[in-house]
């Protein structure tokens, strides 16, 4: 959806970016092609340039940064692998965006305790390559290898959620830096504590709007003594998610299973070279012993059977598993370049998993009534899913198309007690959709924000409008 209108950007008082070349040096940018990277969206929300780009590299850097944007009324924006995508890092009302991609540094480990403690620049694939000779592993997986601060900033999760959880559940504690420039740390490392209010859930998913994390400490897992994972195709699109449901309920601990519609496998297989049958199909993935993985893949195999399943394609070799993985991984690149040249959208419903089927099949008839290519993917254990459509950019007839059949998939969603947002955030498109999804509570979402950051500056004009 398009993003609401904002006041018109001042301009930077006189001698501020003076101040800021005085403070950060050669880690302030200027030039316009750092900035444009900085004002980019990896979806269909068009460009804004920050006025300053400066790369921190401590949490004290962040610290003095604040303040002097805060001295001078300058809006601040975090930054940190630019994977986001529902314009979550635009600088829709200039100012300077601090990018934290170099605060990269895997600060302690604690590996008889399953936590680590990471700056926010460090990027989850990073992590996993440090934990593997420990035996652990960390699951948040929301397919781009994204930092691990802007993880939390969005409350990701991914394609391990129905097993691992999301953001909210992995986080332990945040190192925030506030509106008001104070260096907070929002809890220990317990694992549970009812010590005043919870700020670290207020942070998580906050979007940069309340403070700038620096810090994260991190639950771990270790890593299964078996992994397998499957693919398997269906005849129709209830089935596929009916197998999920009965799976669940019968309690097969599945790590991740992904939902992908006959498109979404005719881009996959042009995208990444595969052979799949183009039907709505499976990915699936088992975690435990060798003999209880076995038995979850038969269980598995056997209810998919009766729902119109064909054969089991799975494997326990890890350069087959991450080859299936990486498709998964590209699937949204794959479905925008089904055309030349387009921009793609990506719709981020959740649903209760038992209106998931329902859901999804109106959905599914909605795309055929229109020429805008789309395909559905999504975390079907969870009930999250995603439409990504492939826009030429150059037709505006289609980008409003996409518009009305975005707002449609969302009421369907709210009708279905769901969410218009399962794990991108709210960012600039979905604003009026919060406000449908949860009325007067966002009021009180705009008093904490006006009580944390009264003059407005920390990401402003994101998750709703003051």
């Amino acid at each position: 959806m398009r993003a609401p209108a904002f006041p018109p950007r001042k301009a930077l008082p006189d001698g501020f970016l003076d101040q800021l070349a005085a403070a950060f040096g050669d880690n302030l940018a200027l030039g316009e092609p750092v900035r444009s990277q900085h004002g980019q969206s990896e979806t269909h929300f068009a460009p804004v340039l920050p006025d300053a780009v400066v790369f921190a590299r401590s949490t004290e850097d962040v610290v003095a940064l604040v303040k002097l944007c805060v001295a001078a009324d300058v809006p601040i924006i975090p930054y940190g692998a630019g994977t986001s995508i529902e314009g979550n890092t635009l600088p829709v009302q200039g100012g300077v965006t601090v990018d934290l991609s170099r605060m990269d540094a895997i600060l302690q480990l604690n590996v008889e305790d399953f936590d680590c403690t990471v700056q926010a620049g460090v990027r989850r694939e990073q992590l996993n390559e440090h934990l593997r000779d420990q035996g652990l592993f960390f699951p948040i997986d929301p397919g781009a290898n994204a930092t691990l601060g802007g993880m939390a900033s969005t409350r990701a999760s991914g394609t391990n959620a129905v097993r691992y959880g999301t953001m909210r559940e992995a986080i332990l504690s945040l190192r925030v830096v506030t509106p008001d420039g104070r260096d907070i740390r929002t809890a220990r490392r317990a694992r549970k504590s009812a010590a005043g209010y919870d700020l670290t859930r207020l942070m998580i998913g906050s979007e940069g709007t309340l403070g700038i994390i620096t810090e994260v400490t991190l639950r771990l897992h270790a890593i299964p003594e078996a992994i397998s994972s499957a693919v398997c195709s269906f005849e129709s699109l209830e089935g596929a998610v009916d197998t999920v449901v009965q799976s669940i309920q019968i309690g097969v601990p599945l790590a991740r299973v992904e939902i992908l519609d006959d498109a979404q496998m005719r881009a996959v297989n042009r995208w990444s070279k595969l052979d799949y049958p183009e039907q709505t199909t499976l990915f699936f993935e088992f975690h435990g012993s060798p003999s209880y993985v076995e038995e979850q893949v038969r269980t598995v195999e056997e209810i998919a059977a009766m729902h119109g399943g064909g054969q089991f394609r799975w494997s326990n070799l890890p350069e087959e598993r991450s080859r299936l993985w990486k498709a998964r991984h590209e699937a949204y690149y794959a479905a925008v370049n089904q055309r030349p040249g387009a921009i793609g959208w990506a719709t981020d419903v959740c649903v209760p998993i038992s209106r998931l089927a329902e859901c999804i099949t109106r959905t599914k008839a909605d795309l055929a009534t229109t020429n805008v290519p789309g395909t559905i993917l999504g975390h079907v254990g969870d009930g999250n899913f995603h439409v990504i459509f492939s826009i030429d950019p150059n037709a505006p007839e289609e980008m409003a198309e996409v518009e009305a059949l975005n707002q449609r998939l969302v009421d369907r969603a709210l009708a279905m007690d769901g969410t218009c947002t399962g794990e991108h955030g709210i960012g600039l498109g979905k604003q009026h959709c919060l406000v449908e999804e949860l009325g007067d509570a966002v009021d009180l979402m705009r008093v904490i924000k006006r009580a944390i950051d009264p003059k407005n500056l920390f990401n402003p004009g994101k998750i709703f409008t003051l």
